[in-house]
């Protein structure tokens, strides 16, 4: 099954092109990658933008992950997506759908509706001894 990141991550990457943004995690790689003449921002989390191209970037990419999470939910459904990501965050192992439910945020899912899903997903973990 693909993951969120498996429907943006080629979109992203145009946007990062198209805006001059980049991931610079130290001073060595930001002097690599910076253009003379630029002032750059830092975004967090390593990623650099040019000032001029900031909400350019940030507005686009919060059309990409949405059209990303609906790709996502036509592909797989809600519990397919649920049961993902507590698994990706290994919620069964925890014994708390916390991470999961978090993870989740954006795609439009209620608390409710994805806490119905632990139940069963904690339930094929305990039969199918997936600690």
């Amino acid at each position: 099954m693909k993951y969120l990141s498996n429907y943006i991550e080629e979109n992203q990457t145009k946007l990062f092109n198209k805006t001059g943004a980049f991931f610079a995690f130290g001073q060595d790689q930001f002097n690599k990658a910076k253009k003379k003449g630029i002032n750059y921002v830092s975004l967090g989390s390593g990623l650099i933008c040019p000032k001029d191209n900031v909400d350019r970037l940030l507005n686009d990419l919060d059309k990409i992950a949405d059209k990303g999470r609906k790709q996502d939910i036509e592909e797989n459904g809600k519990k397919k997506i649920i049961w993902r990501e507590f698994s990706n965050h290994e919620c069964q192992i925890s014994m708390d759908p916390t991470d999961g439910i978090y993870a989740l945020d954006g795609y439009g899912f209620t608390k409710d509706e994805i806490l119905a899903e632990w139940k069963g997903y904690y339930s094929y973990c305990i039969e199918n001894d997936l600690f």
